[in-house]
């Protein structure tokens, strides 16, 4: 399926990286520059509009809408400038990472629109599963992309063992290059020590919703990015 093309990965979860996007043409794992926060004290959330169903649940808020797009547009033009005139297949990681994903190719679109410099542009999507609450589980299943495979492993999604496995299975398609786009890197004592090509934000090692990351699918509503306090862990545990 990406046979002589470039796959651009779109990542946003709670791995040591996380968002997901490919490109067809090449597979895109990206490390510039990046953003980084240094604690995890945050901004108070009477600053922002956050939906009043979700105030008793989150600590503060990390990241705000405004400046998650802004990064994104930046990192859309850096992908532009980087991948010259290759047709590039960008996949989507599921479910975490559709409203980076969303955002970061409209972004393209409007500087392919826009600029002297454009890509052809594919998209496809797979769902990666590998939480429970709170913690990674034992085993990932990736659905879609015409069933890539079933992947397992210990700590997959905050070591980024899970993206190396991915890689690797994604190799087998013989693409001409893979580069990973990821909007968060966390920063964790377990991490393998993987980092994607291009990175949004680097944060620190606590449970993050909003933005479309989900804590037992509730958050993904939530526009800004923010850290979730333990009495909503306890809230809404399966």
């Amino acid at each position: 399926m990406w046979l002589n093309g470039s796959l651009l990965v779109s990542l946003f979860q709670h791995e040591t990286l996380f968002q997901k996007a490919f490109c067809c043409h090449r597979f895109w794992i990206v490390a510039s520059t990046y953003l980084q926060f240094d604690d995890e004290k945050g901004h108070d959330l009477d600053l922002f509009c956050v939906p009043r169903h979700y105030e008793s649940d989150l600590d503060k808020v990390i990241i705000p809408h405004g400046l998650i797009m802004d990064r994104t547009e930046r990192l859309a033009r850096d992908i532009i400038q980087d991948m010259g005139g290759h047709h590039i297949v960008a996949l989507c990681v599921l479910k975490g990472g559709y409203k980076f994903f969303a955002d970061l190719l409209d972004y393209i679109k409007v500087l392919n629109h826009n600029s002297d410099k454009s890509v052809p542009l594919t998209v496809d999507f797979i769902r990666v599963k590998s939480y429970c609450n709170d913690k990674s589980t034992n085993s990932v299943r990736v659905i879609g992309g015409d069933e890539l495979s079933t992947l397992s492993g210990k700590d997959i999604v905050e070591t980024g063992r899970t993206m190396q496995t991915l890689l690797s299975l994604l190799s087998e398609c013989n693409p001409k290059m893979v580069k990973v786009v990821s909007l968060l890197v966390k920063r964790t004592p377990r991490s393998s020590g993987y980092r994607p090509d291009y990175i949004g934000f680097e944060v620190p090692d606590a449970f993050l919703v909003g933005y479309a990351l989900d804590y037992n699918e509730y958050f993904r509503d939530l526009s800004h990015i923010c850290i979730l306090n333990d009495q909503a862990k306890e809230k809404y545990k399966v």
